[in-house]
C-alpha cells in the first residue's frame, strides 16, 4: 500500500491537464444533488397541509433513489475512470456509468444505505466503522457487474479488511483542504472535489490489486 501522500500525488498527476472537465461534472453533480436536497426544504410548514408536505417528502426520497443514487455510482466511477484510464469525459462518463446497469446501481447503493442505517441503529461507532467496510460498493457495482448487490457489498467488506484505518486516515488528511473549501463559501469544493474523488479512485484501485493478489494466490 502506499503512503497519502503516494495516492494524492498519483490524484494530481491524473488531473495534472484535466482540471477542467474534472470540475464541470463536480459542479454538474453539485448543482444536481442540491436540487434533490432542496425539494424537502421548499414547503412552508404553515401554509401546507400535512399530507401536501408528506407527499413532497416522500417525492424526495424517490428522486434521491432514482436519480442521486445511480449518479454517485457514476460520479465515483468518472473518477476511477480518469485516474486509471486517463479518460477525461467526465460528465458523460458519469451518467453513462450510473444510469448504464441503472436498477442494479439502484439497488447496490439502496442496500449499502439500508445496512449502515441499520448498523447505525445499534451504536454510531459500528455503524461508522461498516460504512468504511462498504465504502468500495459504487466502485465494485461497476468493476464487477456479475455480482449481486449484496455480493458486490461483501465484496468491499472483504477488500477492506485491514485496510478501513487507512481509509480513515487517507479522509482525514483532506481535512485542511475541507475548511479552506468551507471558508470559500462552497466555492472551493468544486476542485476539492476532483482532487479527493480521484485520490480515493487511487487507493481502490490499489486495495483492489492487492486483494485480488491475494486471491488468486490462494487459489
Amino acid at each position: 500500500m502506499k503512503t497519502n501522500q503516494e495516492y494524492k500525488n498519483a490524484a494530481l498527476a491524473a488531473l495534472k491537464g484535466k482540471w477542467a472537465p474534472a470540475v464541470v461534472v463536480s459542479i454538474i453533480y453539485l448543482i444536481i444533488s442540491i436540487a434533490v436536497s432542496l425539494i424537502s426544504e421548499v414547503y412552508d410548514e404553515t401554509t401546507m397541509t400535512v399530507n401536501a408536505a408528506m407527499a413532497l417528502l416522500g417525492s424526495s426520497l424517490i428522486i434521491s433513489i432514482f436519480v442521486s443514487m445511480p449518479m454517485g455510482v457514476g460520479f465515483y466511477n468518472t473518477y476511477k475512470e480518469l485516474a486509471v484510464n486517463g479518460d477525461d469525459n467526465c460528465t458523460a462518463n458519469m451518467f453513462k456509468t450510473g444510469f448504464g446497469r441503472y436498477f442494479h446501481n439502484i439497488w447496490g447503493m439502496l442496500l449499502m444505505g439500508i445496512f449502515v442505517f441499520l448498523w447505525m441503529l445499534l451504536l454510531i461507532i459500528p455503524g461508522i466503522v461498516k460504512a468504511f467496510a462498504y465504502a468500495l460498493t459504487p466502485y465494485i457495482l461497476v468493476d464487477y457487474p456479475e455480482l449481486s448487490a449484496n455480493e458486490a457489498i461483501n465484496l468491499s467488506k472483504n477488500m477492506m479488511k485491514g485496510h478501513k484505518f487507512d481509509y480513515f486516515c487517507l479522509g482525514l488528511s483532506f481535512i485542511g483542504w475541507g475548511l479552506l473549501a468551507v471558508l470559500t463559501c462552497g466555492i472551493g469544493f468544486i476542485w476539492f472535489m476532483p482532487y479527493y474523488y480521484t485520490t480515493m479512485a487511487e487507493f481502490y484501485q490499489d486495495v483492489k490489486a492487492e486483494y485480488e493478489l491475494k486471491t488468486n494466490n490462494i487459489n
